[in-house]
């Protein structure tokens, strides 16, 4: 039956899947859902040409189909080309700020490259469920080619409209299309399965017109200028009703079906007279944003950019720069586990305990692949080295000075130099026992004893000499040998031993020695240890049991275990290192304390130890004690009585020249349903927060705008740093953070303790964001470990000196052992690429297409230039992100 007169207003139904890779179950038991989805999806589109279906934005739902289904990839491809089956544009839909930039941009690259080839890919930057989007998406998409958006999560209540433009800091805007009432599920209750019984079919063809208008009605006030209204007909693992085509023709004209990007194709590109927001969108006031993901399994963050360093800064430069083959497929695959596990319910945290192993496994492999090629390129330049010498890289493009910690032959004191005679101070950190085994044994067992030689190789250690000396057999070994030895001449000397035996292993005198060099710009340099010892210009010093000096900054342990930085002139910053410790009733998607909460934040008692005393580094430990709840208490919303005593260890450690002090915060978590923050007094009250992450400085307000459901707490994220009121904190990986104290306190989440995925009662959230489902390792029980640094500067807000000072702390030199003959002279310096300018900052340097390609960005409100080494320039406008073609360099 034709039914007319539902609505005079026009309807795009989009009908469409919102496909969660992994999250309440893994991986592979959502992919058989799939495949069964999309083969029902796929059939109805052959058999019924006014079919259309939008798969989720992501490409991934379509490879990991075809992995399954690869006779099917022609079929699919038809449908793609015929526009009626709409892919990509991303490889998968990301977590916008728990992974970095330059994934963002590599995701997109894969996506559009993917579905291109299948036929087409839709260019719309479609973000239906991010948990809020960053800032520079807007720019990320415009330099891509795509010119819609379309998001739910995180608009401000002043968007009142449908669309809106959304301009990234360096001034690019994008129409962006609003999904409001109900998001991409907007219209997934308008139509219903029809049914058969035994009188036919039934479904709901009297409740539809009704559904339509009301939709409808709703939908208008989003767009009072008139136009079609966009209805996304769709949910999480859902296919589309059966019979949706004949639902539709039945509506009348006024309604049809079309792909996303068939709608956006009707919409104006042009962003004149739209309410324009600038930034990142991260508003709690039409919908969920779900802040406690950035805290949720906190070692999967860290996991993250651990590996997201290795790959993007320190594999692909040495693969570009310095090796004469192609180690692109070991590259790419990193690369795909990265984007893959940066979706919004991987990275995130909030799946399940089986989801979560999975993740950590595939950023373990990209980290191990990165890993690898790191050791490929670096064992093939150390072959040019003597066995005692150590190459250094400089993973960043700037010339720098940084700290190495090497193992070095030597019995005395020793200085490295490289091959333009330059010679830096060592520091001994550690002396390594010379005597490996001394035991006694009856002959008989001598030749089970000589089973222990390897080739040459005892211990871990090559055989240089050996000596027979009474019924004393005694081996002397070295990292390398290059003497003649052959295991045979031993056994023969033995041959007719009797009685007791002693066998001595002695090894040549080795030590740990760390020493700061200075590095070219993506460059190598070469050391060996010398005999002799030299000044350090600028030393830091231990003076006594609780200061540490270095003549830029003076640290301070205080009586409770926190400490007091004092820089230069300026004033001294007291209490700093202070650990709060608070109930967590909530889930992975918000923190909840209890309504009888109980805060822990004084030690039952504090030690200090000596760790190291100068020149080059000097560090204590600082050991407090607490005594903290053992568990929550759901019944009664409270802690429990039980507690555990749990020694909380914070390294204070403080570098020659460096203008920031490091810390490493360690403990064994033992107890659930808790949060454990850092708080860091501030120099200045703060009315602000100034965090680096995704291409951007984003300044952030102590408040957020709430309005939905959700109690908008003010934590926030950051990736190399976070700073306030004169104090900047340097991270490894992205933090939870929070400015309290009405602006005095910077506060640091170490870790957050939760025991499901979503709990239906969850007093910062209305509304369930997923199944209770229990999940006792998001408990984060056994040891906890946090590594930052804390700097002191000077200004309104952070400028170039914290931009380097990240740069610096977050990617150390990295150092590879030489291999060739003693008798090899160190290589001469070589350098790579070097890029300046105030405020510019690499993300990414790889080889593509026989070229080099250097991305860089300026993070700074203001417009300046990057110099690349050959003269190269480009200016680049505030916060705008440059993509340069250079050309090959030759690794010889």
């Amino acid at each position: 039956m034709r039914m007319t007169g539902a609505t005079e207003t026009s309807i795009v139904v989009v009908p469409h899947t919102h496909w969660d890779r992994e999250w309440y179950l893994p991986f592979q038991r959502f992919r058989l859902r799939l495949v069964a989805l999309l083969d029902e999806v796929i059939d109805r589109m052959e058999a019924d040409p006014r079919q259309h279906f939008t798969l989720d934005g992501q490409m991934a739902a379509v490879d990991d189909y075809l992995e399954i289904r690869p006779e099917r990839r022609e079929r699919v491809a038809a449908l793609v080309r015929e526009g009626r089956l709409a892919v990509g544009p991303w490889q998968i839909l990301h977590d916008e700020f728990l992974c970095s930039g330059e994934n963002i941009i590599r995701n997109l690259e894969l996506g559009l490259r993917r579905a291109e080839e299948l036929g087409a890919a839709m260019r719309v930057g479609y973000l239906p469920d991010q948990f809020g989007h960053c800032a520079q998406t807007p720019q990320i998409l415009r330099l891509a080619g795509i010119e819609h958006a379309c998001v739910w999560r995180g608009v401000p209540a002043a968007v009142r409209t449908h669309a809106f433009a959304w301009e990234s800091p360096d001034g690019t805007a994008i129409r962006t299309e609003y999904l409001p009432e109900g998001g991409y599920g907007n219209a997934a209750s308008m139509f219903e399965e029809a049914r058969q019984n035994g009188n036919g079919r039934v479904g709901d063809a009297g409740l539809l017109p009704g559904r339509v208008a009301d939709f409808a009605e709703r939908m208008r006030a989003w767009r009072p200028e008139g136009g079609p209204l966009l209805a996304m007909y769709g949910s999480d693992h859902t296919a589309p009703a059966s019979d949706l085509a004949d639902q539709i023709d039945g509506l009348g004209g006024g309604t049809r079906l079309d792909t996303l990007a068939g709608y956006m194709a009707t919409q104006d590109t042009s962003t004149e007279g739209l309410p324009r927001v600038r930034g990142e969108l991260r508003s709690h006031a039409r919908a969920n944003i779900l802040p406690g993901v950035i805290s949720a399994r906190a070692h999967l963050k860290q996991a993250m950019s651990r590996a997201e360093r290795l790959v993007e800064r320190y594999a692909e430069p040495l693969d570009a720069l310095w090796w004469d083959g192609s180690a692109a497929s070991f590259l790419d695959m990193a690369w795909r586990r990265l984007i893959e596990v940066s979706c919004h319910d991987s990275v995130t945290g909030c799946g399940s305990d089986e989801t979560a192993e999975q993740v950590a496994a595939r950023m373990a492999e990209a980290e191990q692949l990165g890993r690898a090629v790191c050791d490929l390129v670096t064992a093939g330049l150390a072959a040019a080295l003597p066995f005692d010498g150590h190459l250094v890289f400089n993973p960043t493009p700037a010339r720098r000075t940084g700290m190495v910690v090497l193992d070095v032959a030597a019995e005395g004191e020793v200085v490295l130099e490289d091959a333009e005679g330059r010679t830096y101070p060592t520091q001994t950190l550690e002396v390594a026992a010379t005597t490996l085994d001394d035991a006694v044994h009856p002959a008989s067992n001598l030749p089970m004893v000589l089973n222990r030689v390897f080739g040459r190789s005892l211990f871990g250690q090559d055989i240089r000499d050996w000596t027979v000396s009474g019924r004393t057999l005694t081996f002397f070994v070295t990292q390398r040998a290059e003497t003649h030895f052959d295991i045979a001449d031993v056994r023969e000397a033995v041959r007719d031993a009797e009685g007791e035996w002693r066998v001595v292993t002695i090894a040549d005198p080795r030590r740990t020695v760390a020493a700061q060099v200075e590095a070219p710009p993506l460059g190598v340099v070469s050391v060996r240890s010398v005999p002799g010892t030299s000044a350090v210009e600028r030393p830091v010093r231990a003076e006594g049991d609780d200061v540490l000096d270095n003549g830029l900054l003076r640290v301070q342990i205080a009586e409770d275990g926190t400490f007091s930085i004092r820089a230069g002139g300026r004033q001294v910053m007291e209490g700093l290192g202070r650990v709060m410790e608070g109930g967590d009733l909530g889930d992975t998607y918000n923190y909840a304390p209890p309504r009888l909460d109980r805060l822990v934040d004084i030690p039952e008692s504090v030690e200090v130890r000596a760790v190291s005393a100068g020149p080059l580094v000097a560090a204590f430990d600082v050991v407090r004690t607490y005594r903290w709840p053992a568990n929550g208490d759901l019944v009664d919303d409270a802690r429990s009585d039980a507690e555990e005593t749990v020694p909380v260890v914070m390294r204070v450690e403080l570098r020659a020249g460096e203008p920031f002090v490091r810390l490493r915060v360690s403990f064994d978590n033992r107890c659930e349903d808790h949060r454990v923050r850092l708080h860091l007094p501030l120099p200045v009250q703060a009315s602000s927060s100034f965090a680096e992450g995704q291409f951007a400085i984003v300044e952030r307000g102590l408040e957020s705008e709430g309005g939905c459901g959700e109690v908008p707490v003010p934590t926030f994220p950051a990736s190399a740093f976070v700073a306030a009121g004169g104090l900047a904190a340097l991270l490894e990986h992205v933090t939870e953070y929070e400015v309290t104290g009405d602006g005095r306190e910077l506060a640091l989440t170490l870790v957050r303790s939760i025991g499901y995925l979503s709990r239906h009662h969850n007093a910062n959230r209305d509304q369930p964001a997923g199944p209770e489902l229990p999940t006792p390792k998001a408990q984060c029980r056994g040891e906890r470990v946090m590594e930052l640094a804390i700097m002191p500067y000077a200004g309104a807000q952070p400028g170039q000196e914290v931009l380097t000072a990240a740069e610096s702390f977050r990617h150390d030199l990295l150092t590879a052992a030489g291999y060739g003959p003693s008798s090899t002279p160190l290589p001469p310096v070589r350098h790579g690429i070097e890029v300046s300018g105030e405020g510019v900052v690499m993300s990414s340097l790889r080889e593509r297409e026989g070229e080099l390609e250097l991305r860089v960005l300026a993070e700074q409100p203001h417009p300046t230039t990057a110099t690349i080494t050959g003269g190269l320039t480009k200016a680049l406008r505030a916060w705008e992100i440059a993509t340069l073609r250079l050309p090959p360099r030759n690794p010889g």
